[in-house]
């Protein structure tokens, strides 16, 4: 366990690196190592470049990558569901159909307004699908089933919304719904930072809660665990965590379903270890996303959500191909 933290994190640091010194204006080493330093010798332009510019965005891309790896986590083992992640729900749906009334409804909407609308959006859409599956109790497949069903409504009202709205309101707001950290700055780094570590820590805390209710309602209640309790703390959490990241950089997919089923690989089925793991896979999986998005067609961008959507596309048929033999 050590040594894989240990190999994870100095992935991450060569991620950090290679983000910093690669772009539009790409930076040798040595002037990296200069800029990063503080030598006499630094350019400034290169100043501006890594720490104003460069920095906020992979720190930002990294603490969005965290976050979407730990509601993943949280979400797979609360639904007992291996395809289950944050977006089952409604997270993505509701912050999806929030941004999208704020800028087509809205005359000029300050740009501060769509991050929270994306987050109340997924909290107002997540609390809509709990309080609809509450029947004496709460079951995983009724939240997936409603939170399915809610999803698909947001979406509708979301594609009638950019049907009929001004294209360049539209235009602008399928650029955030992208998902993308293009907009960074310390700020906003800091802003989310501090929102995510009370959340992130109960989560982190609550390993054996999680744990337990993997093995499924009757068997986490003959073990004095209160399910329906439970579930809904950590559904919550969960909610906390990932609407503050889809506030932040917009909906970054696949990432909450393909860093947890790494991390389960790599560690076994403990959730002690499943988080920490989780949360490093998924903040590489997001910074290398933006990276790649930045140099692959420069000088022109690929947000990070499209990238990642090409990593997970292919992971999600392989989750399917994988228990095509399943029992229902």
């Amino acid at each position: 366990m050590t040594r894989l933290l240990t190999v994870l994190i100095f992935l991450l640091i060569g991620l950090i690196l290679a983000s910093l010194a690669f772009g539009d204006i790409p930076l040798s080493w040595r002037e990296l190592f200069e800029t990063i330093t503080g030598s006499p010798e630094a350019n400034l332009q290169n100043v501006m470049i890594v720490f104003d510019l460069r920095l906020p965005r992979v720190l930002l891309a990294l603490l969005v990558g965290a976050a979407l790896a730990t509601a993943g986590t949280i979400a797979l083992a609360v639904m007992r569901n291996p395809l289950a992640e944050p977006g089952v729900l409604g997270i993505n749906s509701g912050a999806a159909a929030a941004v999208m009334v704020v800028i087509v409804l809205l005359q000029d909407p300050p740009a501060a307004l769509l991050p929270a609308a994306g987050f109340l959006g997924a909290v107002a859409m997540t609390a809509a699908v709990y309080l609809l599956s509450w029947r004496g109790g709460t079951s995983s497949l009724r939240i997936i089933l409603i939170g399915i069903g809610l999803s698909s409504l947001a979406g509708a009202a979301t594609t009638l919304l950019s049907t009929f709205g001004e294209i360049g309101d539209v235009q602008r707001a399928m650029i955030w719904l992208a998902g993308s950290v293009y907009d960074a700055n310390i700020l906003k780094v800091r802003l989310l930072f501090f929102w995510l570590i009370i959340p992130m820590a109960l989560a982190w805390m609550s390993s054996r809660e999680l744990d337990l209710i993997r093995f499924g309602d009757n068997s986490a209640r003959s073990l004095g665990q209160r399910v329906d309790l439970v579930r809904g703390v950590m559904i919550l959490l969960c909610t906390l965590i990932s609407g503050a990241a889809v506030a932040a950089a917009g909906l970054v997919g696949f990432v909450g379903l393909v860093a947890p089923h790494i991390a389960s690989r790599l560690v076994g089925p403990s959730h002690a270890r499943i988080f920490p793991v989780a949360a490093l896979t998924g903040a590489s999986l997001v910074a290398s996303a933006d990276l790649v998005g930045r140099v692959i067609i420069a000088p022109a961008q690929l947000p990070a959500g499209i990238v990642t959507g090409l990593i997970g596309a292919p992971f999600f048929a392989y989750l399917l191909w994988g228990r095509r033999h399943a029992r229902e």
